[in-house]
């Protein structure tokens, strides 16, 4: 079993610009909240390709054992990643003013056979998907990571319980 409270960086979060940093910090509050190990990096596969290049091929290195990559507009950062490396690739398609981030979804869903790209939906919520996607990819085989996620459900499904009460109490409905 893998220690999860360890400080081993064990995901890559990465993202094409500084303006995909809020839409980013979801994933990272999320993998804190696991105690997972992670790395935070800025690269841009159109700006700055080599550098790309360069991450993917030292991912591996890093320890990391998923990339969680956000990108906007053409969104080929997850893509590009994905093609030069074998580990899980999971896309967050960042919201833009000009299209809402149809655009990037598009690009991320559209990979070619062989080049998977993951995507647990667009924007915040995307990126909140994204880390806890990569929890239960690692958690397959880390026993910590699986208790934690399933506490983590339980505890969505009491927020639930509570909401429904608070909402039937305001409402004036009964039990």
């Amino acid at each position: 079993m893998s220690n999860t409270s360890s400080n081993k960086k064990r995901v890559g979060v990465v993202m094409g610009s500084n303006s995909d940093r809020d839409v980013m910090k979801e994933a990272v509050e999320v993998l804190k909240e696991f105690g997972l190990g992670f790395d935070v990096d800025v690269i841009s596969c159109h700006r700055a390709p080599r550098l790309a290049h360069e991450y993917a091929a030292g991912a591996e290195k890093k320890g990391y054992e998923v990339i969680i990559a956000g990108a906007g507009g053409a969104a080929a950062l997850p893509g590009v990643l994905a093609s030069l490396t074998t580990m899980p690739v999971i896309g967050v398609p960042v919201v833009n003013q000009a299209l809402g981030g149809v655009d990037a979804l598009y690009s991320m869903l559209q990979m070619p056979g062989g080049v998977p790209v993951a995507v647990a939906g667009l924007g915040k919520t995307g990126a909140q998907n994204a880390a806890v996607l990569a929890v239960e990819i690692i958690g397959v085989k880390d026993s910590g990571l699986r208790q934690k996620l399933a506490d983590y459900k339980r505890r969505l499904a009491e927020d639930v319980k509570k909401c429904s009460r608070e909402v039937k109490r305001d409402m004036g409905a009964g039990d």
